[in-house]
């Protein structure tokens, strides 16, 4: 839309002006301290691009924390999500670098807890039935075991950090389910994703009980799963470990624009 001159007088006045209120405070012109704690979903295995000082926990340069952190002026900014990762091993290895002023937290994690790893081995290399008991297994884990365990660890991340806003990121489902595609069956197929809606919905359900910010991020990869032939999700690959995690497709354009929305609004109800 082409604007007339009164209107962009108008216009650069109000810019001016807002341009003058966002500088008469520091608080509102400083960036977030930003920390982005997690599991494999978070330190980016499987896009590639790793840090050779994160050895074995797989910080990727493609993972959502440093796209958004790239994108955003922030105050300081700690990356210590590591592949592996369980509540048990976020709380005891990655808590540090929280402190009173860290403002922004971003985290996943409770899919280790559940045996994820497991699970996809059995899924892979045995039969239906047996894929299905170990689903069944680990969703039974998920509703009585990882609440609170979950509970425990967003307890110690706002005792470490009382004014942070913190982001609770999901996981996608695996599949698009269609009539045919090389690989598992349906049978499995549907399966999987049932699992992975059964850890969103636990997990939703302790960001809540938290006071976090829960950002689900099966919207933004819907379409885009595993059959869909447009995967932003990486299938069996070798090394195994990059197996059923995000491409680095996949955190540019599913978990960056899902912390994008979610960061902004917490931050916007901090100030």
């Amino acid at each position: 839309m082409r604007l007339s001159r009164p209107s962009l007088v108008a216009f650069g006045a109000a810019t001016f002006a807002a341009a003058s209120l966002l500088g008469s405070g520091s608080a509102s012109a400083a960036g977030p301290d930003y920390v982005a704690l997690g599991d494999s979903y978070s330190s980016g295995t499987g896009a590639g691009n790793y840090d050779p000082n994160s050895g074995t926990c797989q910080r990727s340069a493609n993972a959502y924390p440093n796209l958004w952190a790239a994108s955003h002026a922030t105050s300081s900014y700690k990356f210590v999500a590591c592949s592996g990762a369980t509540t048990t091993t976020v709380a005891s290895g990655q808590l540090g670098a929280l402190s009173s002023s860290t403002t922004l937290v971003s985290i996943t994690a409770g899919g280790n807890d559940a045996g994820f790893a497991d699970v996809m081995q059995t899924c892979v290399l045995q039969s239906n039935s047996s894929c299905q008991s170990r689903v069944t297994q680990a969703e039974t884990y998920m509703k009585n075991t990882l609440p609170g365990q979950l509970d425990s660890l967003y307890g110690k991340i706002r005792a470490k950090s009382p004014s942070a806003r913190v982001v609770v990121l999901g996981y996608p489902r695996l599949y698009i389910i269609v009539d045919w595609c090389a690989g598992l069956s349906n049978t499995k197929r549907t399966a999987l994703n049932h699992a992975a809606d059964t850890l969103d919905t636990v997990v939703s359900a302790a960001a809540g009980r938290a006071g976090f910010t829960w950002s689900d991020v099966r919207d933004e990869f819907a379409g885009h799963e595993l059959c869909s032939g447009d995967d932003w999700l990486n299938a069996v690959t070798i090394p195994i470990g990059s197996s059923y995690h995000p491409t680095a497709l996949g955190h540019r354009s599913g978990y960056l624009p899902a912390l994008t929305g979610s960061a902004s609004l917490a931050l916007q109800k901090q100030t």
